[in-house]
């Protein structure tokens, strides 16, 4: 019997077992925040999983902010295993003091910019902040090709990103036009003043992914993260058109950590190495991330991306700075932007 099959099979006598002495379902199962269905292959991931562990690991659509918020409620009591943020909140996760140790056996390959050196968090896979566009939804008015682009009053109406203060992927488009333009994370003018004449245009900012708002052409360009817009195209066969910047952008990396306290801590772990496996990322990079273990990534996959010339374009910041800084930001958008 195969490894992954004998895995199998003691995985269901667990189950088995479990029924026949009594014991809780906690023992089987696994509680992940903001791991929506649709986002990067979650849904292929956590159900590949079940089927090699018998841990059971619904999905959960909540965003990288109400994650924390909800860990942060639920301190003294979790009820959640493991948690997937955008890497500038890993720091305030770690401030608050919900989640704990963990160094996955992939861990030590991950770069010190990537991850908490005593095993908080760590980064799984990364993407780049983008211009998705609907081409049909557009009809004949080109897709923009830059942030100066998307100024032209003939996309009024017609943009959307999500809501800074609350999701990873709008803050970090906030700091990839902040970097572009000129801006640092010292100083957040050029950003501030980029969306005040952006919101000209009407801009939207759904709380939740509107990746399926991009595809019905409600919103027919998203600022948003390039693995979704691949995603469209070529999972759903979308009319969605990928950009990156000509001005430049950043990457967007993505951590997971194990909830302090967590009631299937044991389950957890598991999910957390299984994420790390060669399986885990492979499936990642099927859902257009670029996986930590770059060798993951097909070249079936890889080929679907744009040049590599284009990533170019794409930089790193200092993760852990941009962390630090995000109050202060929410704070001067809250009162110059949404207050204008």
């Amino acid at each position: 019997m195969s490894k992954k099959k004998w895995i199998k099979a003691a995985a269901v006598l667990v189950c088995v077992m479990s029924i026949l002495v009594g014991c809780s379902s906690s023992g089987k199962e696994v509680i992940t925040y903001n791991t929506p269905q649709d986002w990067v292959n979650w849904g292929n991931v956590l159900t590949e999983f079940n089927k090699e562990t018998g841990i059971t690991a619904p999905n959960d659509n909540k965003n990288s902010g109400q994650s924390l918020t909800a860990l942060i409620a639920e301190k003294d009591s979790p009820l959640a295993d493991m948690v997937y943020l955008g890497i500038a909140f890993g720091s305030k996760a770690e401030e608050a003091g919900v989640l704990e140790s963990y160094k996955h056996p992939y861990f030590d390959q991950i770069d010190s910019s990537l991850k908490d050196e005593e095993g908080l968090y760590s980064t799984v896979h990364y993407g780049s902040i983008a211009i998705l566009a609907n081409t049909e939804a557009l009809g004949d008015l080109p897709v923009p090709k830059s942030w100066e682009d998307l100024l032209d009053p003939m996309y009024k109406g017609k943009i959307g990103m999500l809501d800074p203060t609350s999701a990873a992927v709008g803050y970090s488009a906030t700091i990839a036009v902040n970097e572009a333009l000129g801006g640092s994370l010292d100083n957040f003018d050029t950003t501030i003043e980029y969306f005040k004449e952006l919101n000209k245009n009407e801009v939207v900012y759904p709380m939740q992914t509107s990746t399926a708002k991009l595809m019905k052409g409600e919103i027919p360009i998203l600022i948003d993260a390039d693995f979704n817009g691949y995603g469209l195209k070529y999972n759903q066969n979308g009319p969605i058109e990928v950009v990156i910047p000509q001005e430049g952008t950043v990457k967007i990396p993505y951590i997971v950590g194990l909830v302090k306290d967590a009631p299937n801590q044991e389950n957890g772990k598991e999910l957390i190495d299984y994420l790390f496996s060669d399986e885990g990322q492979e499936l990642f990079s099927k859902g257009f991330v670029r996986p930590m273990n770059a060798s993951a990534m097909s070249d079936e996959v890889k080929d679907k991306f744009l040049p590599d010339s284009d990533y170019e374009r794409a930089v790193d910041v200092d993760w852990e700075k941009m962390s630090q800084v995000q109050e202060s930001f929410n704070a001067r958008w809250t009162s110059e932007i949404l207050g204008q």
